[in-house]
């Protein structure tokens, strides 16, 4: 395969191979790399406004760090570099396309340097880069001969638990700040050539009861390390993490972080309808058979919605038409999911001016968020049969 000679590692769109020219090439927004606040990016909001959210802010912001820190530590357990971090964190930025995040993670690409030019680090992260667009912009696709491909350039099965954390955790952050921009009444910026993301399709959400089952190596708790003992004992009994945890305990300090997330005011300070409405809608677009099939085990009182959800997206629509009180939260919940690049005021307060204080809008929209994390941890992680 011909190398392709051009510098494109400091722009939004970057290009798996590159090589170092003699003179810097900066980013196209070179101060976006320093921030104060990792997680929201300096976002122009008071700590006053943001203090009812700290209870998953602060975890948030934990985890940027951990997942990027200044300079990531290697073994022959965890191969993967800071360039690919980085390069994975922008690659989902690309397809969220919240500009705010393509501009942070562009900007802090640019200075690392990059792999050698060799046929196999271009291959490794050639093939690294077309799985996290996979995931993110169709979650759905993802299954055990994508898994196969990144085992066959060498990741190991704590890379591929930090790979798919990196992916979840970015479409996370980029859907918090398309709400908090929206909230601020923030001017929606287009990337153009985005398309909006698909519903998955619906066959697989006929089986009702098919569960999920891990295709990794999961950590075994009379073999675990310390950390990961009692990072197992602390957030397994966390239901939606309850099969994950022995696959994410590979990497302890993300599973915790991860677990506090999952119980803090995100769940908490939303209405049980809206909070069951949202966890199905997300798990149905992305895919995520098990997630679809947990939620709807817990949400009996929602049984005709999850019957609709089942079907095709045309029958969903219907649904929504014939229900114009909920279609508000579903068209919300909808736009931040499959398009977070476009969620604007007009969603924002389409939904805190029903029934919904901003507050509580906050965080229904940031659990969405949650969720496709979720979503595409189960997908990525494990087979549904």
């Amino acid at each position: 395969m011909e190398q392709r000679r051009i510098e494109g590692k400091g722009h939004w769109y970057h290009e798996t191979q590159s090589n170092a020219w003699a003179q810097d090439v900066l980013p196209l927004v070179p101060e976006a790399a320093h921030v104060e606040d990792r997680f929201l990016l300096d976002l122009p909001i008071s700590e006053d406004a943001l203090f009812p959210f700290q209870s998953w802010l602060h975890p948030a912001r934990q985890l940027a760090h951990i997942l990027f820190p200044i300079h990531a530590h290697q073994n022959q357990m965890n191969t993967f570099s800071d360039y690919e971090r980085m390069s994975t964190a922008l690659t989902v930025a690309q397809v969220c396309g919240v500009q705010r995040l393509c501009n942070h993670y562009a900007a802090r690409l640019a200075p690392l340097p990059g792999p050698d030019s060799s046929r196999e680090s271009n291959h490794r992260l050639a093939q690294i880069t077309q799985y996290a667009r996979q995931l993110a912009s169709s979650p759905a696709v993802i299954d055990a001969r994508a898994r196969q491909h990144l085992d066959d350039v060498g990741l190991t099965a704590w890379d591929s638990v930090l790979l798919n954390q990196i992916v979840g955790f970015v479409g996370f952050q980029a859907r918090v700040v398309a709400v908090f921009q929206a909230f601020l009444g923030q001017p929606v910026r287009w990337v153009p050539g985005l398309d909006m993301q698909p519903f998955a399709p619906a066959l697989p959400f006929a089986a009702s009861e098919a569960t999920w089952h891990p295709a990794h190596v999961a950590v075994a708790l009379r073999q675990a390390c310390d950390g990961q003992q009692a990072s197992l004992s602390r957030h397994q009994p966390v239901a939606e993490l309850q099969r994950l945890s022995p696959v994410l305990a590979h990497e302890p300090d993300l599973l915790s972080r991860l677990s506090t997330l999952m119980t803090s005011s995100l769940r908490t300070e939303v209405p049980k309808n809206a909070f069951a409405f949202a966890t199905l809608l997300t798990a149905r677009i992305n895919g995520s058979v098990a997630c679809f099939n947990e939620q709807a085990q817990r949400s009996v009182e929602c049984a005709p919605f999850i019957a609709t959800l089942r079907q095709d997206e045309r029958e969903i629509q219907q649904w929504e038409r014939r229900h114009p009180v909920e279609r508000i939260t579903l068209q919300a919940i909808q736009w931040l999911t499959r398009a977070p690049n476009r969620f604007s005021d007009a969603q924002f307060n389409a939904l805190s001016g029903h029934d919904f204080s901003s507050e509580q809008a906050i965080n229904l929209l940031s659990w969405c968020g949650l969720c496709g994390w979720l979503n595409r941890l189960k997908i990525a992680l494990g087979e549904t049969h």
